[in-house]
């Protein structure tokens, strides 16, 4: 006969359980239902790739390369002359690709979308997904989550061809920010001849604080790759809008 003390144990254990599932089960609910939104993908194995990348590893160190497996299931897939790249300036780009779809940004791309304003970790000795408590850039730079954007933002840049916008914000004093992601990782992945040209649109919002002349536009330039052309323009709050709300023929605006 179990005594009251197996009793509270098993009890005890039961709450673990519990809540470890209620940890888990809405960030794989999600997962699976945007990853349903695309075809032709297991997005059950693609959960289980997913989560072998930081299940059972220390939270602050999951680097890029636990993320290859991933991308190697749901490769990206070449969008020329439509891919759109940004730098500060998210919502502003997300709000744009909304009313004008010309464009393919990463978080358009199957494993952006369903990851997209997520968190994740695991725990040494868990097999459990953790959706709370988990580290960031301000604790550690190989945290699961930025090192998963990290490298979805490299193998994105990799397919890069043809024409590439990038949308800089143009209300800062320096647009271009080498330490960002786009400037550390994405601009150098472009690469002639599959990418013929940069064009960058730097938006400025309700106060242009910068110009296509500013010096960290010219340090973004000698970053470059060899034989790809770059060009820039500015754009007020009201161009900007009159661009997102033009017909939709995927005519350029800049």
């Amino acid at each position: 006969m179990c005594s009251q003390r197996t009793y509270v144990i098993l009890g005890v254990v039961g709450v673990i359980i519990t809540v470890a599932v209620v940890l888990t089960l809405p960030l794989k609910g999600t997962f699976i239902r945007r990853c349903k939104g695309f075809k032709k993908y297991d997005c059950e194995n693609l959960w289980s790739v997913f989560q072998q990348a930081y299940v059972g590893k220390d939270p602050c160190n999951v680097p890029m390369e636990a993320y290859d497996p991933l991308i190697a299931a749901a490769p990206f897939k070449p969008a020329c002359n439509r891919m759109m790249f940004w730098s500060k300036t998210k919502n502003l780009v997300q709000h744009f690709n909304k009313k004008r779809e010309c464009f393919l940004t990463l978080e358009k791309t199957l494993l952006g979308s369903v990851l997209r304003a997520l968190t994740w970790c695991g725990e040494e000795g868990s097999s459990e997904t953790f959706t709370s408590g988990c580290p960031d850039w301000r604790k550690c730079e190989n945290n699961p989550v930025d090192s998963f954007w990290r490298r979805a933002s490299a193998a994105f840049a990799d397919v890069a061809c043809g024409d590439v916008t990038a949308v800089l914000d143009g209300s800062i004093e320096t647009p271009f920010d080498p330490e960002s992601i786009f400037g550390s990782i994405e601009l150098k992945r472009f690469k002639s001849p599959r990418v013929r040209s940069l064009k960058i649109v730097l938006f400025s919002g309700k106060k242009a604080v910068s110009n296509c002349m500013n010096p960290s536009l010219k340090d973004l330039q000698k970053e470059l790759g060899a034989g790809i052309t770059y060009s820039c323009t500015e754009m007020d709050k009201s161009q900007f809008n009159e661009c997102s709300s033009a017909p939709e023929t995927c005519g350029p605006c800049w």
